[in-house]
């Protein structure tokens, strides 16, 4: 009889310290507190990336076919255009003909290697109001010397094939026009950000680098990178004298979106 009644003793005891512990765990208080983080527009200027393989924590540094110190910078503010590839359609041989010159790759220093050619677009407003650029050829090819010959009439830059890209994650990106012929003097629209698109950095970049075989100056067979969405259409009628014929590229970038 003594065994049981322990035994039921001891049932009890734990049975009461269960009900103990269960009691003071359903007696809790709480309080509320915040966290919050407020964002500014960035004015620091944005270097550019690789347009083909954007990371930001690796920028690079272009080299400037036009330019032998090196590109201009970007523009300043929280939307800039951080960088424009200036376009070189190589030494050519004058030709009555139709003919037809693709640019040559972006080239990098310290050996960066090749991209195509593009435009980078940085949009750090945090409005997420949208954006177009555009760009202008300002005048036909114009000889850089004096010669007879100090137009290259009729010549026609083309781009096309683009493709935008960026590390930032989005469901709605810029839109690229497919397929733009230059016009000396007139504006045509390149890449147009929605309302509620293109924030972050952008780059636009014309068709894939190829390598293609020419002679040079010597008659030597070199090989050169080029990318072949961007042209340059010469018609053999013009006359062409031995000189180089150059034109400015004007880019601007406003905070309407147009497309």
């Amino acid at each position: 009889m003594r065994r049981v009644l322990l035994y039921v003793s001891i049932l009890t005891l734990l049975g009461s310290s269960v009900l103990s512990i269960e009691g003071f765990a359903e007696e809790k208080t709480q309080h509320e507190s915040n966290s919050l983080v407020e964002f500014i527009p960035n004015l620091e200027p944005t270097y550019p990336v690789n347009p083909e393989n954007p990371d930001p924590e690796k920028p690079v540094r272009p080299v400037d076919p036009t330019k032998p110190d090196g590109p201009d910078p970007g523009t300043s503010g929280p939307l800039s255009i951080d960088y424009a590839s200036s376009l070189k359609f190589g030494n050519n041989r004058i030709s009555n003909k139709d003919q037809v010159y693709f640019a040559r790759a972006q080239a990098y220093q310290d050996n960066q290697g090749n991209t195509a050619n593009f435009v980078q677009i940085s949009d750090n407003r945090g409005t997420n109001s949208g954006w177009t650029l555009k760009v202008k050829q300002s005048e036909q090819l114009t000889a850089t010397s004096k010669t007879l010959n100090n137009v290259l009439a009729g010549a026609q830059i083309m781009l096309a094939n683009p493709t935008v890209n960026s590390n930032a994650v989005s469901m709605l990106k810029p839109e690229a026009m497919e397929k733009v012929i230059l016009v000396p003097g007139e504006e045509s629209v390149l890449v147009a950000a929605k309302t509620g698109s293109g924030a972050g950095t952008w780059s636009t970049y014309w068709g894939k680098v190829v390598e293609i075989k020419e002679r040079d100056e010597h008659g030597q067979i070199q090989t050169v990178s080029v990318t072949k969405d961007i042209q340059l259409a010469v018609p053999g009628y013009t006359p062409k004298d031995a000189v180089t014929y150059q034109t400015s590229l004007i880019w601007t970038l406003t905070d309407v979106p147009e497309i």
